[in-house]
């Protein structure tokens, strides 16, 4: 969350911005029972100092002390309440806020105002056949059973069997040994979180917005992303400034109530449950530019290396979520989408400057007696293996149904193909 000072002081900028990224909130309503509040505070703290004044005084009665503190009390339950009341109001209208946006971001309400700012270098490929979709190949192959996963626990999961299965987890080994060597330590992250940590990191918990699963009868969730369980690593955490930049390559399920309408929820494109390597820093504000740029250097090259064309977008500001300063997304080409092909999305990678260590707390020192300041945290998709597996199938097949393999995923599969199961018969 923004700092509330800042957004009293700024109140016009913020408006723009909301406007920008198309969120409604009476910025009015925050100001004024922001004023409430600090009202109430004062008056609570000038009630608390008459009683302290009333216990030392020597020319009032025990009667008359004991009638002018039960007055009292009464006055300071009361503010208390009046206090409380704003508090919580102020509170809620300040977590709506979004994050502040860069200057450069393009200013755009939806996903089609996104900017496509490059391309890398591999080419989309040319079949002399019809080419499947992933989920014909799937079928072909014998990799993804989409409905045995309905079967077991509806529309929106799925098994990887035999060679997917194989491939998802050659895909994971990669992404984390790829991040190793940069320097990002490997964790494998719980699958669930508590609401707070949740809400810490900008996400919806509970209520109509929500796109996560709540665990009933308990304070939990099941996660969207590894952002959420490792930035809550260090909810409540004054760090040393020569600790940071703090690099994680973060491996978990994630789980999203939401799916698109038609074509887009065929297969494993848009799924209620998937395995993702997740990129996190917590570094300080003069590191956060260029880490955010690193992020997006490592999504670039782990795609180069699995050698599937991409094209690179910076993120509109309708189209950031909450807790993003800048987001670009790579979207990998997919030949079984639309008609023809079209690009989708694989990766993500956010800089959220301080917003989400406001709200878990995250500080660090520059020195051992400075005052603690608030960290920068910054997100990236080291691989989405889903979506990974999608574009590799669809890219690198051939006319009998085989797909092959990217070399940078071979020595890990032991092999050089997946072939169609009437093939290896």
């Amino acid at each position: 969350m923004l700092d509330r000072n800042f957004v009293l002081a700024h109140l016009a900028d913020i408006a723009a911005n909301c406007r920008n990224r198309g969120v409604e909130i009476d910025l009015d309503r925050f100001a004024q029972i922001e004023a409430a509040r600090k009202k109430a505070d004062q008056a609570l703290q000038d009630a608390q100092r008459e009683a302290n004044a009333l216990a030392s005084a020597k020319n009032l009665s025990v009667d008359q002390k004991r009638e002018q503190g039960r007055l009292l009390r009464e006055k300071r339950e009361a503010l208390k309440t009046e206090l409380d009341a704003a508090q919580a109001e102020a509170d809620a209208l300040l977590l709506r806020i979004p994050n502040m946006t860069h200057p450069a971001s393009p200013v755009g309400r939806d996903d089609k105002d996104n900017k496509e700012i490059d391309r890398n270098a591999v080419a989309h490929p040319k079949f002399d056949f019809a080419p499947r979709d992933h989920v014909a190949l799937g079928d072909l192959l014998g990799i993804i059973d989409t409905e045995g996963g309905s079967k077991v626990a509806g529309p929106g999961f799925y098994f990887l069997k035999g060679d997917g299965a194989r491939l998802e987890l050659a895909l994971q080994n990669f992404a984390v040994e790829f991040l190793s060597k940069r320097g990002y330590v490997p964790h494998i992250t719980p699958d669930m979180a508590r609401d707070t940590i949740l809400q810490g990191t900008g996400f919806v918990p509970r209520g109509a917005e929500t796109n996560t699963y709540r665990i009933e009868d308990h304070d939990m969730s099941l996660i969207a992303t590894a952002e959420i369980t490792l930035c809550g690593l260090y909810q409540d955490t004054i760090l040393d400034e020569a600790e940071l930049p703090i690099r994680i390559a973060g491996v978990s399920h994630c789980f999203r109530t939401e799916r698109a309408a038609g074509r887009a929820t065929r297969g494993l494109y848009r799924v209620h449950q998937f395995t993702k390597v997740e990129m996190v820093v917590i570094a300080t504000p003069e590191q956060s530019e260029a880490i955010h740029a690193e992020l997006l250097a490592n999504e670039r090259a782990i795609f180069d290396a699995l050698e599937l064309p991409y094209r690179v977008l910076d993120i509109c500001t309708g189209d950031l979520g909450g807790a993003a300063y800048r987001k670009y997304d790579l979207e990998a080409w997919m030949p079984g989408r639309g008609n023809g092909g079209e690009f989708g999305e694989v990766t993500s990678t956010s800089n959220c400057t301080d917003y989400q260590a406001r709200r878990l707390n995250i500080r660090y020192r520059k020195g051992p007696k400075e005052k603690p300041l608030f960290a920068h945290t910054l997100n990236g998709t080291g691989i989405a293996l889903g979506r990974a597996m999608i574009a590799i199938l669809e890219n690198n097949q051939e006319a009998d149904g085989s797909v092959r393999l990217p070399a940078a995923l071979q020595a890990f599969m032991g092999q050089t193909h997946i072939r169609p199961r009437a093939a290896k018969a």
